[in-house]
């Protein structure tokens, strides 16, 4: 595993996630107006989770366990692995659910929902990324 490639991932999901904490308005009702700023954090949602699964993957490519099936699965073997708790595999594994629904049915987003994740569960990224960090040393 090439931890400067780690590093230059975890970096790109902290500008992400910074740019969706700068750009979260005070109401939901602000998001679901403006269509700008949908796209804005939509968008960096889906890199967000996008970055954990290619850091996971990455990790996950140079011990041997076998290779995830599916996105969310990244999660899981990095949770038997002891790279991430229980908790945090379970939260990432739901975020893929969101990335999921935003990649293939973008009209069908519930923006309550998506103004409770970046209101209520950016920390979930953050600590994936501290997490990881555990794990690389």
């Amino acid at each position: 595993m090439d931890r400067a490639v780690v590093l230059m991932k975890l970096e790109s999901l902290r500008h992400c996630v910074k740019r969706i904490q700068d750009k979260t308005p005070p109401s939901y009702e602000e998001l679901a107006d403006d269509y700008d700023l949908q796209d804005i954090i939509t968008l960096n949602l889906e890199r967000s989770v996008q970055q954990c699964v290619d850091i996971g993957l990455h990790i996950i490519s140079d011990i041997e366990v076998p290779a995830p099936e599916t996105m969310a699965q990244t999660f899981k073997t990095l949770e038997r692995a002891n790279c991430l708790t229980h908790d945090v595999a379970e939260r990432m594994t739901k975020a893929v659910g969101f990335r999921n629904t935003a990649v293939h049915a973008y009209q069908e987003i519930d923006w309550q929902i998506v103004y409770a994740i970046i209101t209520e569960h950016l920390d979930d990224f953050r600590e994936f990324a501290r997490q990881i960090m555990d794990c690389v040393g």
